[in-house]
């Protein structure tokens, strides 16, 4: 039984042993990189890990051959790192409003396929601005019907104006009040036709751009055909 438990223990042992040289094998393996830099004061520093020495400046990772695995950059401070976030972000802004932009486009192509629909919505627009325009005239004609009828009430006071009742004073003054909103109405529906032909024109110019990028589409490849050439005189 003695010589048993001798024996265990020597195979125990010898298992023990490999198991640590097994995990000697593995670090040696894991850490076999070589790092070289050149630090702040002109010498160059090799290690069998990251220099700290030079992690402001960009150090190399070679292999126990010396071939160069990668180039490691220098750590960045707070206010490069801000920067450098600040960038990406810019970049990222761009990019989204590149997307965005032609997705815009897309819309406006589908929303405009060709110049006569495009046209017969600038009509539209232009002829419901015309039609408040027009009804504006209408209202600014009534009143101006009303006024003429006040005038005449007037009259009857001209020779003594203070005996001029205070409700005709006041229907006077309403009159002349939407008059002169009808007025400003009128006018601002020249600018809305104005503002309308603008956006039509900055439409169109863009469309032309998209229709004529539509319009360059490569030829699709076909494939060719085989040419069989029958010599004459060829027996079949």
């Amino acid at each position: 039984m003695a010589v048993q438990a001798s024996t265990f223990r020597t195979i125990a042992l010898a298992a023990l042993l490999a198991g640590l040289a097994g995990h000697a094998m593995v670090a040696a393996a894991a850490s076999d990189s070589i790092y070289t830099c050149i630090d702040a004061k002109g010498r160059r520093l090799t290690a069998d890990r990251p220099i700290p020495d030079c992690l402001d400046r960009e150090q190399t990772e070679l292999s126990p051959g010396g071939l160069t695995r990668r180039k490691i950059g220098p750590n960045l401070t707070a206010a490069e790192r801000a920067a450098q976030e600040d960038h990406e972000k810019r970049q990222q802004e761009e990019r989204a409003r590149i997307e965005e932009e032609k997705r815009r486009e897309r819309a406006l192509v589908a929303r405009f396929p060709s110049r006569e629909v495009h046209d017969k919505e600038r009509a539209e627009a232009l002829a419901m601005v015309d039609s408040v325009t027009a009804a504006a005239q209408r209202r600014t004609e009534e009143l101006q019907k009303q006024r003429r009828f006040l005038d005449g009430e007037v009259e009857f006071y001209q020779l003594d104006p203070s005996r001029m009742p205070p409700k005709l004073k006041r229907q006077i003054e309403e009159v002349d009040t939407q008059l002169a909103a009808q007025k400003r109405f009128v006018v601002d529906q020249d600018v809305e036709k104005v503002r309308v032909n603008a956006r039509f024109d900055e439409e169109l110019t863009r469309l032309k751009v998209l229709w004529a990028k539509q319009a360059v589409v490569p030829p699709v490849a076909t494939a060719s055909q085989p040419v069989t050439t029958v010599k004459a005189g060829a027996k079949r």
